[in-house]
């Protein structure tokens, strides 16, 4: 597959929730180094990179920006944006797209007035809430969506509405800023673990990333990502299994020791806790 300039691009699998389409649309997007192109479409989206760290440049909407892309980092496009994103690596993204229609109810219920609803550009934002439904959307749509229309919607709109009272003109008044790491230090932190997940990673070796002692560093960490160190790399282990598990080259065990279990039962036991399914369950959900 190749993109509009010619470069050679990955195929762009497109999962689409079958419930509740017309509010919220999921797709897994996949990107090979170079110049991709994005025509604007009629929906605001939300982009949650995926994976490995991955240098991006990204121009839309008049705006610029030039950075490392986090697991988990996000951008939002607003509606009718069109976007050129230039990769230095092989880049994928969890892209949630709203109907506008929906995101003016949403902000209706919410007591607002829809009149002048509008999102503007963001390029590598966190927000912990954000990215807690965008996983489990995701979560939801590989296996299948087992829970079914009213729980898909239940979460389109908790995301619509954090969406239209923290990033859109509507937004409350300045929220109450939580302490955490500075964006810099964040960011470092977060490489740190994505490069090594594979490694014994220990709670040294992040404080030193940091510049911080131990206690420190823990206390830190909880304040921005909404989790512990140790919990946020295991969860980073099974999600990176996952995308292993998607692209089908290697075996269970191999895919373990890639992200830094001890053996493949100790991969199951996490992969079954945080996502509901077994490893094979989900290698025979997505093939």
């Amino acid at each position: 597959m190749q993109d509009s300039n010619g470069n050679h691009a990955l195929p762009k699998p497109a999962t689409v929730a079958p419930v509740a389409a017309e509010n919220l649309r999921i797709r897994l997007l996949a990107d090979a180094p170079g110049v991709a192109e994005y025509p604007g479409v009629a929906r605001m989206s939300v982009s949650l990179h995926v994976g490995a760290p991955c240098f991006i440049a990204c121009r839309r909407g008049g705006d610029s920006h030039r950075g490392t892309a986090i697991h988990g980092d996000i951008d939002m496009i607003p509606e009718g944006t069109p976007s050129i994103w230039e990769l230095a690596g092989y880049d994928t993204a969890l892209v949630l797209s709203f109907a506008p229609q929906f995101l003016r109810h949403v902000a209706e219920e919410s007591g607002l007035n829809p009149q002048h609803l509008e999102f503007r550009n963001r390029f590598q934002i966190r927000d912990p809430e954000i990215e807690q439904i965008g996983w489990t959307l995701q979560a939801e749509m590989e296996r299948g969506y087992p829970c079914g229309h009213l729980y898909h919607q239940s979460l389109a709109t908790a995301l619509a509405a954090t969406l239209v009272q923290n990033y859109s003109s509507l937004a409350r008044p300045a929220r109450i800023t939580r302490g955490g790491f500075s964006g810099r230090i964040l960011k470092q932190v977060l490489a740190f673990i994505e490069d090594n997940l594979a490694s014994d990673l220990s709670l040294g070796d992040i404080a030193r990333v940091a510049g911080l002692s131990i206690s420190h560093c823990k206390v830190l960490f909880r304040q921005s990502l909404d989790m512990p160190v140790h919990q946020y790399v295991i969860r980073r282990r099974v999600e990176r299994a996952a995308v292993l598990l998607r692209e089908d080259s290697l075996s269970i065990c191999q895919i373990a020791l890639e992200t830094g279990f001890a053996h493949q039962s100790h991969l199951a036991m996490h992969m079954r806790r945080l996502l509901g399914v077994s490893p094979k369950e989900l290698r025979n959900t997505l093939h």
